[in-house]
This record gives structure tokens, C-alpha cells and sequence, in this order.
């Protein structure tokens, strides 16, 4: 599986009027592939394409056994910006 799943933030939202879209992909996905299968998923054209690698972070929290320890996982984002007139309606949005 390569696209893992969309990301709606505030930063989508943002972005969404220029036509980009953010997923999580794979770790192990480049440009090329991504590029293919998104085109082969929805069917339009792509413009274009940036990829972000978020890095581990370390995480630690306070419990009644004491501390606990543990990391992240690391994280692949994609950027896609499509063509004007070319919309993903993620939230099925109904225009009124």
C-alpha cells in the first residue's frame, strides 16, 4: 500500500484553494512511483509534487509507575497539486 491515508489540518484547508492535497505515504516511496499511482488512484493530472520525511521524536510521559519512554514512528508526507478544475472531496462537502 502507498498512500496510507489523507492528512485534513488547518494547513489543508490553507492549501486546498491551490489545489494540493497532503497524504501519508510510505517510507520507501519516491516521486516517480507516487506520482503514478496517484494518477492511476483519482485519474488526474498531476502539476506538482513535494515530499516531506518527519523525522523520530522522542516522547516521554509521567504515570503512577513512573516514567515511560518511547519514540515516534518516522513519517513520509506528500504534497500534490493538481490542475485547476480537478477536486478530491474528501469530507463530502454539500454546496448549497
Amino acid at each position: 500500500m502507498i498512500l496510507i491515508k489523507p492528512f485534513i489540518t488547518e494547513k489543508f484547508y490553507k492549501i486546498e484553494k491551490y489545489n494540493c492535497y497532503i497524504f501519508s505515504v510510505n517510507i520507501n516511496c519516491d516521486k516517480i512511483l507516487l506520482k503514478k499511482k496517484i494518477k492511476e488512484l483519482f485519474g488526474f493530472s498531476i502539476k506538482n509534487i513535494r515530499t516531506i520525511i518527519c523525522p523520530r521524536k522522542n516522547k516521554s510521559k509521567y504515570t503512577k509507575k513512573g516514567f515511560i519512554y518511547g519514540k515516534t514512528n518516522k513519517l513520509k508526507k506528500v504534497i500534490v497539486q493538481f490542475y485547476e478544475n480537478q477536486k478530491i472531496d474528501f469530507l463530502n462537502k454539500k454546496e448549497t
